[in-house]
């Protein structure tokens, strides 16, 4: 039973002890992917705005939605249909 025990507690260590140094090379893997020459996104890079479509209230990117009449739309087809 002791030795049962003692080799539970070696399995466990081990385990313990690979996933702490797998997630140590992940940071570092991480970190020098983002370090360099313009790998990290800008903070002030909003990337692209919403739009919401005035017939079905879906929100998509605004260069794939459809602008008439002042409005936007998520289709040709709602834009024929108008706003509810």
């Amino acid at each position: 039973m002791g030795k049962l025990f003692f080799w539970i507690v070696v399995i466990l260590v081990g385990l313990t002890a690979a996933r702490i140094l797998a997630r140590h090379n992940e940071r570092q893997t991480t970190q020098r992917r983002n370090s360099g020459s313009g790998a990290m996104r800008n903070p002030d890079d909003q990337g692209e705005p919403m739009v919401r479509c005035a017939h079905c209230g879906i929100h998509l990117p605004r260069s794939e939605a459809v602008l008439t009449h002042g409005k936007t739309w998520c289709s040709t087809e709602h834009a024929r249909l108008g706003s509810k």
